[in-house]
């Protein structure tokens, strides 16, 4: 019986983490703004010929990656207001 209720306690804590993982979206969301500042950060550096240093170009890839969040934001904003 004791496996039972073990098994039974494992199924309701992933059912509550699962829960509070779904409402905040926030943490996922930069989590994975920065995986893709990772990935576009090499390709800016590697355009500017060392122009710029390591740091510089992975400001840079966050900044263009907030411009492209804000302008989808401000689309959907404009076109469907009634939701926000």
């Amino acid at each position: 019986m004791k496996n039972y209720s073990s098994r039974t306690e494992a199924i309701e804590s992933t059912i509550a983490i699962w829960s509070q993982f779904r409402r905040q979206k926030l943490p996922l969301r930069l989590f994975l703004a920065l995986c893709l500042n990772l990935l576009i950060a090499p390709a800016v550096f590697a355009t500017t010929e060392s122009g710029l240093s390591r740091s510089q170009s992975y400001w840079i890839g966050a900044l263009g990656l907030v411009t492209v969040a804000l302008a989808i934001y401000l689309f959907f904003v404009m076109f469907a207001p009634e939701k926000f």
